[in-house]
């Protein structure tokens, strides 16, 4: 499932995930569960109130995973 989707840590990415990055995921697992690449009219707050939630949630893990080390993994601001 996703498998459109990149790793957003370190070692995958070179850098910290940007904003962008993090909702483009999010973007892109909400339209695979809803099976909808853009919803009607009806149904875009739910989107989009997804949309924000995963974003949210995203931030949330990688801001609390730790990288062999313990080196933390933080997301630009």
């Amino acid at each position: 499932m996703c498998r459109s989707i990149k790793t957003l840590r370190p070692p995958a990415l070179a850098e910290e995930a940007t904003g962008d990055e993090i909702r483009a995921a999010a973007l892109q697992y909400v339209r695979k569960v809803s099976g909808f690449r853009a919803p009607a009219a009806h149904n875009r707050e739910v989107f989009d109130r997804a949309v924000d939630a995963v974003a949210a949630a995203t931030v949330d893990l990688l801001e609390g995973l730790e990288v062999r080390g313990g080196v933390g993994v933080r997301r630009a601001g």
